[in-house]
């Protein structure tokens, strides 16, 4: 009787004990997905570059890409008909095609061989001034060339004209004209003009006509000096510099402002 006593208590304490822990909540229920993906079927990929523009903007975009595409074919086109044999196009067309080419794109072979300059050649300058009270006075030789190599002189990015105005003005001159600076082409007084307005606009801003003066006339020369070769060649060359010097030139009305008429 006691026995059986005791193992009821035991069994009614385990019951309490069971309902005074507490209870876990219930695990909510799971949600349907509200678009189910057909099983098997790739996900779609999201667009990107052009496809994922507007359509507005991918008309825009195909306009662009074609003015673009035109605008490098014409180019290559100019290029191809510029290095060319002379024919029928370029003679027909050689302005524009020169006018497309020249300054910024001018192709030619130094690339494939190049032939390093061997001498320094500079151009200098020298005037006569007419002066406010009716005198005259000539001016000191200027070296233009020094003056550009002072500015190109560690400038990371030298202007076109810095490097070769100048430079290419004289080459000019010196390829229509003979020993005796006497033209030979039909474009030795185009030269002529073209160098004699370079020096005159660089000695205007250089105040080399002074507060009231007139540049009325120029003459122009060239000092060239032979590169000095390196030291293990038993190469000689002449240390004295060699001057070419052209005759006096009028300044044309105009020119000291830059006047192409």
């Amino acid at each position: 009787m006691d026995a059986y006593d005791s193992g009821s208590d035991v069994s009614r304490e385990a019951e309490e004990a069971a309902a005074r822990k507490p209870q876990a909540p219930p695990a909510p229920e799971a949600v349907p997905d509200a678009s189910p993906v057909p099983s098997g079927a790739p996900a779609p990929e999201p667009r990107t570059g052009v496809a994922a523009l507007s359509p507005r903007y991918q008309i825009g975009a195909a306009l662009a890409l074609a003015v673009v595409a035109v605008a490098v074919c014409v180019h290559l086109g100019m290029v191809f008909l510029h290095v060319a044999p002379s024919n029928t196009v370029t003679k027909t067309h050689g302005e524009a095609i020169d006018d497309w080419i020249y300054p910024e794109f001018e192709q030619n072979w130094k690339l494939f061989a190049p032939n390093p300059l061997q001498q320094n050649i500079a151009v200098q300058v020298r005037a006569q001034i007419r002066t406010a009270d009716g005198g005259s006075r000539t001016t000191g030789w200027y070296d233009l060339s020094a003056q550009d190599g002072r500015a190109i002189d560690g400038n990371l990015v030298p202007s076109h004209t810095q490097q070769n105005e100048l430079r290419r003005a004289w080459d000019f001159f010196t390829a229509s004209h003979d020993s005796d600076n006497r033209a030979v082409g039909e474009r030795g007084s185009l030269s002529e003009t073209y160098l004699r307005r370079i020096v005159v606009l660089r000695l205007e801003r250089g105040g080399a006509n002074g507060a009231d003066g007139v540049v009325e006339r120029v003459q122009i020369r060239s000092r060239t000096l032979n590169v000095r070769p390196p030291e293990w060649t038993t190469e000689k060359v002449s240390s004295q510099p060699v001057f070419r010097v052209l005759p006096w030139w009028s300044v044309l009305p105009g020119e000291a402002e830059g006047d192409t008429k």
